[in-house]
């Protein structure tokens, strides 16, 4: 994980948002959140520049669906980590999402992560680009 890297925690179970937070700073990372709801979780993606994200998929709003679009249409890396899939319609229309099921390490998911953010920045570097 590039040190200092921002990354959203999108989880409504208290225990494992932690868990997450925890491997995320024991990696050198920021935690912004955790998020429990599709709105607060918009909410800070707008304050914020993050460089990924953890998601879970039922929210107390709803699935994760409209912050995974966001994520991608942003292009920030994130990984998924559900007890019950993919929504349907977001697994058809985006075939690639990282996703792993439920109970998974958290430094799994934050190994995860980091080696997709810094193929991303690697690959921003390369195109002349820097985020």
């Amino acid at each position: 994980m590039p040190r200092g890297a921002l990354i959203l925690i999108v989880e409504d179970n208290p225990v494992i948002a932690l868990d997450m937070a925890f491997a995320v700073e024991d990696v050198g990372g920021t935690v912004l959140g955790p998020a429990a709801s599709i709105k607060e979780a918009l909410a800070l993606i707008e304050k914020k520049a993050i460089a990924g994200a953890i998601l879970d998929v039922n929210l107390v709003d709803g699935e994760i669906s409209p912050v995974a679009e966001r994520l991608i249409s942003d292009a920030i890396p994130f990984v998924i980590q559900t007890g019950v899939g993919l929504p349907s319609d977001l697994a058809s229309r985006f075939p690639d999402i990282v996703m792993r099921i439920k109970p998974c390490a958290a430094t799994d998911m934050i190994e995860l992560l980091a080696a997709m953010i810094t193929t991303k920045r690697q690959s921003e570097t390369c195109q002349g680009r820097t985020s």
